[in-house]
């Protein structure tokens, strides 16, 4: 329930119910203008209506009639052909805010935006129909699609994680939002960005290894901002649990300021250290490495120049007591500077970090002298994360002008925090294909999870598991009787309501490995001009999978797959060129589109040692479909079985459920909801209470039916004014449980079928008597079931 202050709550306790509401469209108070409202939310449901496992997503309207002011009527202010500056308050897209309650108080009723307004000649009342958040969420719905779930044979992501990225598209945040998302030749790009809500997916970026889900999971407790990865256990030959990210742009060194973040929390994990490093595509089979890293324990940041093969190189340190001193969230951060000429570099870095008290810590820049630091021509080739806590938000960007400043930095004020999550569920090996609007895809994901979809009264969107109503809850949030409260109920129940054999179907993908999809290879030599991009386009067929931008190939290591080769001249013979074109590939409208961009002032080609095109596209696909199995829930013999027969419920095939324990942990949830017929509570009219919300408990006690006391999750509302000082709410209302198992106390349930002997009817000795030859029975011309029966009919 919504909290309300204590001269509303002393109100409603009392039975006060002097009405009181506000409206406000585009900001501008409307209150004495409205003429009616109603506001409607429920959730929806794909199961048996008295199942209590409800799901599905739910998106309040609200409808208003208003009237005009100033001796203007409604239609002449705010029809569609109004003059803008009185009818722009009523256009679809406009803000919506409402509230109701009583004349000691109102709480937020509802925050959305116009859909449709409709004015009649003739009269005073124009009338508007508003949607909530979900409004929102009309936007194409689009998720990655990595392969490193079936290469690896683990996890990638959850449905939660794509909930939370369809969240993002929308600009509905639960963390901050990614920096530079946009491609712009002027400005900064976000090479990497890994929520980690819930999985190694990326929007910005592809998931190149993927850790063993028996080493870490994901919380929300303790989490920096909305979720986290928090290891268990690291892998034998490394300090902490390790992931990684390809970036959608190799970018090159020399010539890159790299600036790396994450946040962590350093009281919740397995130890105190965590480091981003950046593995450098250097000529032959060499890697270079540039290394940001905490050691939360010692109170130290180290930033390290080198290599990753022989783990040679030089590194500065920072001291910070701070790290120590105060367990908690921090953000960490630090800039590597690459910019410069020639073949060789000596990086500058220089670290950021953001205290649990806010407190902002920027230290001094160093520039390696070592010739161990040096970083020779190269390009990025993956982002790697190895952290022993708990872990959110991993980013890589490229291209800022500096280190960001403390506001930049932290981007406070930028952006506010509009959705909550539950905890993640639904492993998933690969991303299902989406199509239509993020809601319908939000929707689509509720409805296979029995998980909930919502924006509450204040915009803030709601995303609940199943197993939020897994028990039964023993306190309830209100109380109702009809003493005072109900004004009306009707209570159904029905055998429908009854499923005491419940199978979940799923997509078993833990057989399946990985193969050689298509692959593109260029028909011609592109010419990339000094200081200047070409762009290439392939077809990209929808179920192909993500590919990250090409490796570039030198004359001494040549990656198999997806690769190209630079070169200065257009001939056969001519000597490779490494770290002198960014690359950047993007997946966009059925086209895999490359960007290749010369940061050098010569002329170089796409042009193979033999003097051949050299830009190989290979994709990468899964080496079978995925077996399609069944998790099955149920108690032979139970009392369920023994009064209502066996009444199975097969749920939903769907692409969202990919293993035996996500599958049975729906069949039981779906089972312990309907193994016992649960009342349905309809047409509740109550004396209406502000505080009521979708999910509540409500104890219902009627003394004048059937001496109901029980407890019911709220599952729709409907309030509405008619007009002034006018109000009425209906509930609709689930039970908590069923009524017990059936006791037929003092009755004998008559079987199936009709076990009563059919009569006998003559025997043989009486009709061989009656007839003694056959000449006789054919001459009486009667039927043999006549004279079996003794009948004349």
């Amino acid at each position: 329930m919504r909290t309300a202050d204590s001269h509303l709550t002393g109100a409603l306790g009392a039975g006060s119910r002097i009405t009181a509401h506000s409206t406000r469209l585009g900001g501008v108070d409307v209150t004495e203008q409205v003429q009616s409202w109603q506001l409607e939310r429920s959730y929806s449901t794909d199961l048996p209506d008295a199942m209590r496992a409800f799901s599905g997503s739910s998106s309040a309207q609200l409808q208003l009639q208003i009237s005009g002011k100033d001796g203007s009527s409604a239609p002449q202010l705010y029809s569609p052909w109004a003059r803008r500056l009185t009818g722009d308050i009523a256009r679809p897209g406009q803000s919506v805010v409402h509230a109701y309650g009583t004349d000691t108080g109102t709480l937020p009723a509802f925050r959305g935006t116009l859909r449709n307004r409709s004015a009649a000649s003739g009269t005073d009342t124009v009338v508007l129909t508003a949607l909530d958040g979900a409004e929102r969420l009309h936007g194409p719905a689009a998720l990655p699609k990595p392969y490193a779930g079936f290469y690896w044979r683990r996890p990638v992501a959850t449905a939660t994680w794509c909930v939370d990225e369809l969240l993002r598209q929308a600009g509905v945040l639960t963390a901050p939002p990614v920096r530079y998302p946009d491609f712009d030749a002027s400005k900064p790009l976000t090479l990497v960005y890994a929520s980690l809500h819930g999985g190694f997916a990326a929007p910005y970026g592809q998931p190149e290894i993927v850790p063993d889900p028996r080493h870490y999971s994901w919380t929300r407790e303790g989490a920096p901002h909305e979720m986290a990865l928090v290891p268990h256990a690291a892998a034998p030959d490394t300090a902490g649990l390790t992931a990684s990210w390809f970036p959608r742009s190799r970018v090159t060194v020399p010539g890159s300021k790299l600036f790396a973040e994450a946040w962590v929390n350093s009281a919740v994990g397995i130890g105190s250290t965590v480091a981003l490093e950046m593995d450098l595509n250097r000529e032959g089979t060499e890697t270079g490495r540039l290394r940001l890293a905490v050691d939360f324990s010692k109170g130290e940041i180290y930033m390290h120049s080198g290599t990753r093969d022989n783990n040679s190189g030089w590194y500065f340190w920072w001291s910070l007591p701070q790290l120590k001193t105060q367990p908690g969230v921090w953000h960490i951060g630090g800039l590597f500077d690459t910019t410069g000429t020639g073949d060789l570099v000596q990086p500058t870095v220089q670290p950021r970090l953001t205290g649990p008290d806010g407190t902002n810590y920027l230290f001094g820049a160093g520039t390696f002298s070592d010739p161990s630091a040096g970083q020779p021509v190269s390009e990025l080739y993956q982002l790697r994360l190895v952290t022993s806590m708990a872990t959110e938000g991993v980013q890589l960007s490229s291209g800022l002008p500096a280190m960001p400043t403390q506001a930049e930095f932290t981007q406070a004020g930028t952006w506010s925090k509009e959705a909550v999550l539950d905890e993640a569920i639904l492993p998933l090996y690969s991303i299902p294909r989406i199509s239509g609007s993020q809601w319908e895809s939000l929707t689509q994901i509720a409805k296979a999870s029995m998980s909930t979809a919502e924006f509450d009264e204040r915009g803030i969107f709601r995303w609940r598991n199943y197993t939020r109503f897994a028990k039964a809850p023993t306190s309830p949030d209100l109380t109702l009787t009809s003493v005072r409260d109900v004004a009306s109920l009707t209570v159904t129940e029905e055998i429908d309501a009854c499923r005491n054999y419940c199978v979940q179907p799923y997509k078993d993908w833990t057989s399946v490995g990985v193969v050689s999809g298509t692959v593109y290879s260029d028909t011609a030599v592109r010419e990339i001009p000094g200081n200047s991009s070409v762009v290439v386009e392939y077809l990209l067929a929808e179920e192909e999978f993500d590919v990250g931008p090409p490796n570039v190939d030198d004359d001494e290591s040549v990656a198999p797959g997806f690769s190209v080769r630079f070169a200065a001249s257009n001939a056969a013979g001519a000597d490779a060129v490494k770290g002198a074109v960014d690359l950047m590939a993007r997946r966009e409208e059925g086209r895999l589109v490359l960007r290749f961009t010369n940061r050098t002032a010569q002329r170089l080609y796409t042009v193979l040692e033999n003097g051949k095109p050299s830009v190989s596209v290979q994709t990468l696909k899964p080496s079978a479909d995925p077996t399609e199995r069944r998790a099955t829930s149920s108690a032979p013999g139970s009392t369920s079985e023994k009064y209502y027969g066996r009444q199975e419920y097969f749920g939903d095939t769907s692409d969202w459920v990919q293993d035996y324990r996500s599958a049975r942990g729906l069949a039981d949830a779906m089972r312990a909801a309907g193994e016992h017929p649960v009342p349905v509570i309809g047409d509740v009219e109550v004396l209406y209470d502000p505080r009521i919300q979708l999910g509540d408990v409500i104890r219902l006690l009627d003394s004048s039916g059937a001496e109901l006391d029980t407890l019911a999750w709220v599952v729709g509302i409907k309030t509405a004014s008619t007009g002034a000082g006018t109000m009425q709410q209906t509930l609709t209302l689930r039970g908590t449980r069923s009524n017990g198992v059936p006791a037929d106390q003092n009755l004998t349930p008559d079987t199936h079928a009709d076990h009563t002997p059919v009569p006998a009817g003559p025997s043989y000795a009486a009709v061989s008597s009656a007839y003694p030859t056959l000449g006789d029975l054919s001459a009486n011309g009667r039927t043999w079931r006549q004279v079996k029966e003794g009948t004349d009919v």
